[in-house]
């Protein structure tokens, strides 16, 4: 047995019969019908995740943070007004987060709350569209998982202000997990931005699971950045369900981690839904970044649209595994896939596998995927103008992931997003000299 297994089973404590326990029981049971993934599978062929399920992790501890919050700007989007949650170690941390007022009928909440409290509001949607199926690491989750953030927009409601999500990971030695859980629940023709950041200090690891629910004409933007430390472990899914006419995007940045795995699933289940995913991976060292994901267009006249373009530097590893699903009698869809990928050493190695699966005749669908280096003649051209080398191969780079940022359409978030990119090719830089 392994020792994650091991592990699990000593710390699996539920012991009620409300519904909440009978899904956590469900889900901890399936764990003997889902064995962990391995290279056999293709969905896993690249990604090794020994390093998780043979460690013996335990639920992470409730902390206060080892460093201060204020001394951390960054997790503030350096000015940019948000309503902000903070959690740490996967608990809801109050006196951290903010406390302005919300539009009526609009929940901001820890999940863990909102279970105790008013427990019907979570109960249609909770675990109803994140399923197990292959992947035993969702039922860890589900099985698992203590607190995190629940979203409730009323019919009609638009927030000004984006809604910023925090889950900050620390390690005193142990190897310990958490378990972030959030369920974003957008009524008819509501529209909310949503920003999940994970960053941590140590060596840990995260399994997240984000469940997002569109009722008819709603939109919801969200954007998630990974900046976790650099001996941690990231595996996360996102799924999304939409209803007729609503609007989804998701924007995938992946900065940090050991090992990363990036699971996004889209179901687009009513007609004129439209869903928006785009990712944008950096890694250098020996950093793994796996993106999968899936567009399943269940009903006519939806519209898909992805573009994922990763940038490999040092000995590290990326994979791209993208799949559209076109189910029989969904005509008149309309679906584009794209990765690109950038490889700025001759170590690096990316895996990019785009899939069109169409079982409908009255569709127009198109995918494709480039993996390549610097362009030579536009290096010897910035050059010849002058500029060094590393600040040409900088130049070219950032050229390369800055419109991945532009697409986020939110100016501020754009800015904070910049200056991440800028300090990451900085630090590219002086490895460069």
């Amino acid at each position: 047995m392994e020792p994650l297994t091991q592990q699990l089973e000593r710390d699996f404590k539920v012991t009620g019969n409300s519904w909440i326990d009978r899904i956590r029981k469900e889900a901890f049971q399936s764990l003997a019908q889902l064995p962990y993934p391995t290279s056999e599978q293709e969905e896993w062929k690249y990604t090794d995740v020994e390093p998780i399920v043979g460690a013996p992790f335990r639920l992470a501890e409730r902390k206060e943070l080892l460093v201060p919050f204020e001394k951390r700007k960054h997790l503030t989007f350096s000015g940019i007004h948000a309503i902000r949650r903070v959690f740490v170690n996967g608990y809801h941390c109050p006196k951290l987060s903010s406390t302005e007022p919300l539009p009526q009928g609009v929940i901001v909440d820890n999940l863990a709350t909102i279970l105790q409290n008013n427990p019907k509001r979570v109960e249609p949607y909770l675990s109803r569209y994140a399923k197990d199926q292959n992947n035993p690491f969702i039922a860890i989750n589900t099985a698992f998982f203590q607190e995190g953030a629940f979203l409730y927009l009323p019919k009609g409601i638009t927030l000004e202000h984006p809604i910023h999500l925090v889950y900050f990971s620390q390690s005193n030695g142990a190897a310990a997990v958490s378990h972030p859980r959030t369920l974003v629940i957008a009524e008819e023709g509501s529209e909310a931005r949503i920003v999940e950041t994970y960053i941590g200090d140590g060596s840990y690891w995260t399994n997240a699971v984000t469940e997002i629910v569109l009722g008819e004409n709603a939109r919801i933007h969200s954007c998630k950045i990974q900046e976790e430390s650099a001996e941690a472990f990231h595996l996360s899914t996102l799924f999304i369900h939409q209803n007729r006419d609503s609007r989804a995007s998701s924007h995938v940045i992946s900065l940090g981690g050991k090992i990363t795995r990036n699971d996004v699933r889209a179901l687009l289940d009513a007609e004129g839904s439209e869903v928006t995913l785009n990712g944008l991976t950096m890694a250098s060292d020996n950093q793994h970044v796996d993106n999968q994901t899936l567009i399943d267009h269940a009903k006519p006249h939806s519209t898909s649209d992805e573009l994922y373009k990763g940038i490999l530097d040092g000995k590290s590893n990326g994979v791209f595994n993208g799949r559209i699903v076109v189910r029989p009698n969904a005509q008149k869809i309309r679906a584009q896939q794209t990765n690109k990928n950038l490889l700025l050493s001759d170590d690096a190695k990316m895996n990019t596998k785009p899939l069109l699966e169409i079982h409908a005749d009255d569709v127009r669908c198109n995918h494709g995927a480039t993996i390549g280096r610097l362009d030579e003649n536009q290096l010897f051209y910035l050059r010849s103008r002058g500029m060094g080398e590393a600040e040409a191969r900088t130049l070219l780079t950032y050229a390369f992931a800055s419109d991945m940022i532009q697409r986020l359409a939110y100016g501020p978030l754009e800015t904070y997003l910049e200056i991440l990119l800028l300090q990451r090719l900085g630090h590219a830089e002086e490895e460069l000299r």
